[in-house]
């Protein structure tokens, strides 16, 4: 088995990549796209600027002389950043590193753990030499294709305003305007390394998600489904998002569970259904969310020695996270309180799906508590049929979400406050409906959290030098580059971090309740999580751009033979190696990740006029005895071949006629003139062999 990680990702909104090697098959782990890389680029302008204004403005060339050579000496001075630094063109995308260097062909299987990490895969639909099976849990197939569809429908207005794009690779992407490039934004561009620059590409169609949602199967929780008969493949629940999953796969030689991103108690989604992944042979673990964290590293080291199951069960199952939650969203409503009190306005732009259903409910509770009537508006142009189904989906949702559904309530309150107008959907900020409706101060969620696309660049534009008014934004955003064509920003920054993954003082207890016999893991978490006390599993840890090569667990394959075949074996015992052999012929499958011996279309009892089968090579002395017994008598040589390796053993015999045994590892020879010696002679060979 192979394993490599693409990419660690980058938090929520960009998961891992894997490439995994199992039984033959490539394995692809999630086709996201980094947006956060969007923000190089700048919002569509709306002044006098023009387009493709030299950058040079934004260095300082300093000129100075070396005293001992006299040499002149340029030196570029870079200056702070500011909006001119930003690029002023059509967005490209930036998908995950490397992978446009794998042949796409080669790819059997793709999982999709998310709505996020299916994002990037258009680009491999839409390549005629993809053939891979692809698979997706239902719900987190029709939320991504509404972000995909949402992500083209933004994009729009870009390419409205900077007319078709060329064939050719953009001006920006020249290795000479790099230099133009402040660190920061050169660093977003090419990578830590400067060998990203391939992976950028410019957005698919929506013909192109069309095409992409038609070749993709949809499963449900804990349905199994099998490839080409060998792999089975089965999503359990994360509780990272609605529709989120981990994936087990069952092959013939070892089962493994693949960890991303997981949540254990969810206030949206079901929750990590974690006791679904025990007693696999290998755990890929995958969730990278703790190094966007400032989680203290000792807090992993807590339950070393605990090795009690209830204790660790209950260290796993207990309501902390969901109650951090809370009060974060408890915290962000009454921060918005306090702006629309003052006068301003709030722009939410949060594209988690789960965070901005509970932010929903909780701003309408907080605004009827504090007395206020102040409209709350969705824009966006799939907000209307995500709102719809996130309350059609009760399978895919938490008991507590469950429950209501069972005493008559709608899953989520959105829906009565739609029904009451007090939250306002509409499918663009130019929206005729949205004119008319408009009032201010609001409540605003709208995407996208770039600060580059969508709605909420108009709208912060519109507040940005409000002190008033209030921005929302996630902590995996970077806000000093994000922000800066909205300076000078008088409007407050809140900027908030929710959870994305398993907590790191939880690792270690999960992994041992899992009961794995192997664990691969992150190389860049090995500082904040030790396994050194761990004696019941091994682990090997990964890094980026790495390929490990790992041992299969089992050396054989188990073998499932038909009761009717089975009934028909004649077993021999063997003279060496206390082993009983026996023959037989059949229909050889794999289904369902096993193999199956089935019963041919020839008559029972056929087996008998088959020639017997021997094996080895025969003692030369139990040979001469064998020969001797018939009559035959004769002497041993050794010898030696040329390479000096290939022993061979010769067999002379002079009565009752000459003949030449020449006995090697690889085969015997008998020469004789007389066809009858030779006949007499195989048949004391084959006394001697062993066979079936």
């Amino acid at each position: 088995m192979k394993f490599t990680c693409l990419s660690k990702g980058g938090g929520f909104h960009f998961p891992p990549s894997h490439m995994l090697n199992v039984s033959g098959f490539r394995v692809l782990f999630d086709c996201p796209l980094d947006l956060s890389a969007l923000t190089i680029f700048a919002p569509i302008p709306t002044d006098s600027r023009t387009i493709g204004d030299e950058e040079s403005s934004d260095f300082a060339i300093h000129e100075s002389v070396d005293m001992e050579t006299g040499v002149r000496k340029r030196q570029k001075i870079e200056k702070p950043l500011d909006a001119n630094c930003l690029i002023y063109a059509q967005p490209w995308y930036k998908t995950v590193n490397n992978l446009h260097l794998w042949n796409v062909s080669f790819i059997d299987v793709v999982l999709i753990s998310s709505p996020m990490g299916m994002l990037g895969l258009p680009y491999l639909t839409r390549n005629k030499d993809f053939s891979a099976k692809i698979y997706v849990t239902e719900a987190a197939a029709r939320l991504g294709q509404l972000m995909m569809e949402d992500l083209v429908s933004m994009h729009t207005e870009y390419r409205q305003f900077y007319g078709p794009e060329d064939s050719s690779a953009p001006q920006w992407m020249i290795s000479e305007e790099f230099e133009l490039l402040p660190s920061a934004l050169r660093k977003m561009v090419l990578g830590k390394d400067g060998a990203e620059l391939g992976g950028w590409m410019p957005l698919y169609s929506a013909a192109h998600v069309k095409d992409c949602m038609t070749k993709v199967q949809r499963l449900r929780y804990a349905e199994e489904t099998c490839y080409n008969g060998t792999l089975v493949v089965k999503a359990i629940s994360s509780g990272l998002e609605i529709g989120a999953c981990n994936w087990m796969i069952n092959s013939p030689k070892r089962n493994i569970a693949y960890v991303s991103g997981s949540i254990f108690d969810s206030g949206h989604a079901m929750d990590f259904d974690y006791h679904a992944l025990q007693g696999s042979d290998m755990i890929l673990y995958s969730d990278f969310s703790t190094l966007l964290t400032t989680e203290d590293n000792e807090q992993s080291t807590s339950s070393d020695d605990n090795n009690n199951w209830e204790e660790l069960s209950k260290s796993l199952s207990n309501n902390d996270e969901s109650s951090e939650e809370r009060e974060k969203l408890a915290f962000i409503c009454s921060c918005a309180i306090d702006s629309v009190k003052s006068g301003g306005s709030v722009l939410i732009p949060i594209d988690r799906i789960g965070v901005l259903l509970q932010l929903l409910e909780q701003i309408s509770i907080f605004l009827k508590s504090s007395g206020l009537e102040i409209p709350i508006y969705i824009i966006s142009s799939v907000a209307e049929e995500l709102l719809a189904y996130t309350n059609i989906i009760p399978e895919w949702l938490c008991k507590q979400r469950q429950e209501k559904l069972f005493s008559g309530e709608s899953l989520f309150a959105h829906v009565e406050l739609v029904k009451e107008k007090k939250i306002h959907v509409f499918p663009a900020v130019h929206s005729p409906k949205l004119l008319i409706n408009w009032q201010e101060p609001c409540v605003v969620f709208c995407p996208h959290w770039s600060l580059r696309l969508g709605p909420a660049v108009h709208l912060l534009r519109r507040w940005c030098g409000d002190p008033n008014s209030l921005l929302v934004l996630e902590d995996e955003t970077d806000a000093d580059i994000a922000l800066l064509p909205f300076k000078p920003m008088s409007m407050k920054v809140l900027q908030c971090s929710f959870l994305s993954g398993i907590k790191l003082q939880k690792v270690k207890p999960l992994l041992k309740t899992l009961q794995p016999k192997s664990v691969l893991f992150p190389e860049y978490l090995r500082t904040r999580v030790s396994f050194t006390n761990i004696n019941s599993f091994s682990v090997s840890h990964y890094s980026e751009n790495e390929t490990l090569r790992i041992p299969s667990l089992k050396e054989s394959s188990e073998l499932e033979i038909a009761t009717d075949l089975a009934s028909q074996l004649h077993w021999t015992n063997l003279k060496q190696g206390n082993l009983n052999i026996t023959r037989l012929k059949g229909e050889l499958l794999i289904d369902q990740g096993k193999h199956r011996l089935l019963s041919g279309n020839e008559q029972a009892g056929s087996s008998q006029n088959k020639p017997i089968l021997h094996w080895g090579s025969p003692d030369p002395e139990n040979l001469l005895a064998a020969l001797s017994k018939m009559g035959i008598n004769g002497h041993v040589e050794q010898s030696m071949t040329d390479a000096e390796s290939d022993k061979a053993c010769i067999v002379h015999i002079q009565d009752p006629n000459k003949a030449l045994i020449e006995v090697r590892a690889t085969g015997t020879i008998i020469s004789a003139v007389d066809e009858d010696l030779a006949s007499r002679i195989f048949e004391a060979i084959v006394n001697v062999l062993e066979g079936i």
